[in-house]
């Protein structure tokens, strides 16, 4: 049965201003038991948003309708600035490429360490198929947000 993320209780309230704050968050979690109280594991989290992190720079695969592009530009600010409400579901092509597989949390902290490393090295930006063209600080301030979303449903655990 899947859970309804928009009503999950006591998930952390993360805030990064850098991909630097996101990866200290990571390697915060790595040091101990790690509880996932949404629908995802840790390693499926972990491997979304760094599939979302790679898709800025080469490109990604999901074409939005016109009506949702145009919604998207509307929405752009809010989104950078304010971040995202959980409960979203992906539908469609977006589903297939973006919920993620099964995955470790070894394997999910390998992808967003390598992720952030080619966003902090590599200069080039593809546009978002939601939000248009950005530029480069805008796409780290959506990852930023992004990550503040789904990282929010890791919280650590005493045993």
């Amino acid at each position: 049965m899947s859970i309804d993320t928009a009503r999950v209780q006591n998930r952390r309230q993360p805030h990064f201003d850098k991909l630097e704050d996101i990866l200290a968050d990571v390697e915060q979690l790595n040091r101990g038991n790690i509880k996932s109280l949404g629908n995802w594991s840790s390693g499926q989290i972990l491997h979304h948003v760094s599939t979302v992190m790679n898709q800025s720079i080469d490109g990604s695969p999901i074409q939005f309708s016109l009506i949702l592009r145009i919604f998207g530009k509307i929405m752009k600010a809010r989104v950078l600035n304010k971040g995202m409400p959980p409960g979203f579901q992906l539908k469609g092509r977006a589903a297939e490429i973006l919920v993620p597989r099964a995955t470790t949390w070894e394997s999910g902290l390998a992808e967003i360490r390598h992720a952030i490393h080619r966003l902090q090295s590599e200069p080039n930006r593809a546009p978002s198929p939601f939000l248009g063209a950005m530029t480069r600080e805008e796409w780290d301030k959506l990852h930023c947000r992004h990550c503040e979303l789904h990282l929010s449903f890791l919280v650590p655990q005493d045993n």
